[in-house]
Order: structure tokens, then sequence, then C-alpha cells
């Protein structure tokens, strides 16, 4: 079983990147710089597919990786990510010994903690309730089942795009459209320095209001309402709802938002935020 990673990068001038991210499997690097060129060389002993690509987003990136991998698994990767020793293997055995996944989510380790990444602490499948706490770059999939339920990467949504985030939680909301099996598993496979973001700029308006059209986006593509989504996650129509919608929730794996102090308090800095 072949792990590749598809790296998302930009502004590249040498292939250094794959030192500096410790990869360890095939690889498939999108760089989206100035000019259009590629190559095809090994490294360690590993295929590896460079493009450069003059145009932007991170939703193309990711697309164009997937559509010339070849890896039976596929680990979609940032470049900001540095990846333990031994990680592709770990990839693999978590597939193997959980022969129904055709997506599973990973843990990542922040540097620094300036991030509150939810971590996995038990193996468990991921539903709907439970599916916008992850994103892309802790995502692998089994090429063969994305590529068979026809599923890509939004154009509209995430980093270089209209609106700033959200392609991988559309992404991961389509899996599930198309009845994939998506677990989560608790390893760690790199860590990365959250101490910047090259679009996070704290709850201003312009994250609200992007936060808001991926909501709009994921009640179009359900064919449901705000009312549904609500009772769905055992949330009042208030702001509180609005609150847990736009900005995630904390809470264990559990359809109940309101089940812990932990999160009732978490809950109510965010509603803050709305109001």
């Amino acid at each position: 079983m072949q792990v590749e990673n598809l790296i998302s990068t930009m502004n590249q001038t040498t292939d250094s990147i794959l030192d500096r991210m410790n990869i360890q499997s095939a690889a498939v690097v999108i760089n989206q710089c100035d000019h259009f060129e590629w190559r095809e060389y090994r490294k360690d002993g590993y295929p590896v597919r460079f493009f450069d690509c003059n145009e932007r987003g991170v939703g193309l990136s990711r697309n164009n990786a997937l559509m010339r991998a070849k890896g039976d698994i596929c680990l979609f990767s940032d470049d900001d990510l540095t990846y333990f020793d031994g990680y592709a293997l770990q990839i693999a055995k978590a597939f193997e010994d959980i022969s129904d996944a055709d997506a599973i989510v990973f843990n990542i380790h922040s540097k620094n903690n300036q991030k509150k990444r939810y971590q996995i602490t038990k193996v468990r499948r991921v539903h709907w309730f439970n599916y916008m706490r992850y994103g892309a770059a802790r995502l692998a999939v089994r090429r063969e089942s994305v590529l068979k339920a026809n599923i890509s990467f939004s154009l509209l949504f995430g980093g270089g795009t209209r609106y700033s985030c959200g392609e991988d939680t559309i992404f991961l909301h389509d899996c599930l459209n198309a009845g994939l099996h998506i677990y989560a598993v608790p390893i760690t496979l790199a860590e990365v320095d959250d101490s910047s973001s090259t679009w996070f700029r704290g709850y201003n308006k312009k994250y609200l209001h992007d936060r808001g059209a991926l909501y709009a986006c994921i009640l179009s593509l359900n064919g449901d309402n705000h009312e549904t989504i609500c009772e769905r996650l055992n949330v009042p129509t208030t702001h509180e709802a609005v609150a847990v919608l736009l900005l995630g929730y904390s809470a264990e794996d559990t359809t109940d938002a309101t089940s812990s102090a932990s999160v009732r308090n978490d809950m109510a800095d965010k509603v803050s935020i709305i109001k």
C-alpha cells in the first residue's frame, strides 16, 4: 500500500521543502508561483513530481495534486508541517487495520499551543455532527474511493479564493454525503508552528462573513435550513446556535453541544463574539 504526500505550497525556488518537511514517501508537490514548469525525479528512493503552476487557490492546488496522484493512500499536506519519522508506515497500517475506511484524520501537534487544535483521543467514526472540526492537512484518503465518488475541493473556499476558509469542510461534507466511511485515529503524524497564519486574522468581520458563506453553502448542499441544523445539533435557534455553527464547539463525540461546563463556557465566549 503506497502512501503519497500531496503538498500544497507557494513560491518555492528549490526542492528543499521536502527536507524541511521530512518527507518519507512518494510526493506530488504543487508549487503556486509565477510560471509553469514540471520535473520528475527520485529523492531518497521515493518518486517525486514537482509542478510549478502560475495560479492561486488552495483548493485548486489540492485538486491538481489529486489529479496527478498515483498512490493508494493520499495524504494532503501543507508546507508548514514537519512530519515525524515513520509517519507513512503508520498511515498505511491505520488503513490496513480499519479496512472499511475511505478516509482517516490524524492528529497534528502544535509547537507553541497558540491554536486550540482538536486532539483525537480514541478511534472513532467521523459523523455529520463532528466533521467540521478537522482540516485537510490531517486527512488521508483512499484515492480510488474519492475518484469513484467524484469528490474534489471547492474553488470558492480556502486560501487564495473569495472566501478565506472552508474548502476542507466542504470536502469532508461531500465525502459523508457520498457515503464514504471516515475515521479519526489518535496517531500524531506531524508538528506545526501555529504562531502565524496566512489567512486567519482573528474573529473579525471578514472571518465571520466567510464562515457565514460556508454555513450557507453547506445548508444549500444538504437541502436543509437553519432550524433543521439546530435540531440536529440540539441547540436553540439563537445566537448560541450561530456561535456553534460558525465557530464550532469542542464537545466530545456527542450530538449534545451543551453537555459539559467547559463547552458551555467556550460557547458563551463565542456567543459574545457573534453578538
